[in-house]
């Protein structure tokens, strides 16, 4: 628990350094002037001191070994408190006998696959039609038109009132 306190006193203090010198430089770059110089030269010195040093400032702050070891910290935390949520979350759905995420996943690339087999096999279906040439699709398709025609009229009605009822 000391080692902790102590460890955040040395952290305060080096960020309490960092901004004093920050603020030093500011009030030095402002100060500096020459008494010949216009008022809003002088105006755009001061501006651009303060900002150059505000610059250096928080470049030394976002580059200190401090900030970057407790961002570290922050960034574990934070994935420990998501991956403790995701737990959690597992857990509930299991305690519902709802699917998971994973569960859910698993089938959407399960039905990628047909979807992606399907197409495959409909691709190979044009191919082989196409390769089979129109000639023999035209005497296919006038017999079917043949076949249908020579059907009773009675029978096409009753096949149509089943399917409607369907």
């Amino acid at each position: 628990m000391s080692n902790t306190a102590e460890n955040l006193s040395e952290q305060a203090e080096a960020f309490q350094k960092i901004w004093t010198e920050s603020f030093t430089k500011m009030i030095q770059a402002a100060s500096v002037f020459t008494p010949n110089s216009a008022p809003p030269e002088l105006l755009r010195e001061i501006r651009s001191g303060i900002l150059n040093a505000l610059a250096k400032s928080w470049d030394e702050f976002l580059r200190s070994p401090q900030f970057q070891e407790s961002m570290k910290e922050w960034m574990d935390r934070a994935i420990a408190f998501r991956k403790t949520t995701q737990d959690i979350m597992t857990r509930a759905r299991k305690e519902m006998q709802a699917p998971s995420s994973s569960d859910i996943d698993a089938i959407m690339l399960s039905v990628r696959h047909m979807e992606t087999r399907i197409l495959n096999r409909l691709e190979a279906l044009e191919q082989q039609f196409k390769a089979a040439g129109n000639g023999s699709g035209r005497s296919t398709a006038k017999k079917k038109n043949a076949t249908s025609a020579r059907r009773p009229s009675s029978r096409r009605a009753s096949s149509r009132k089943s399917s409607r009822n369907k």
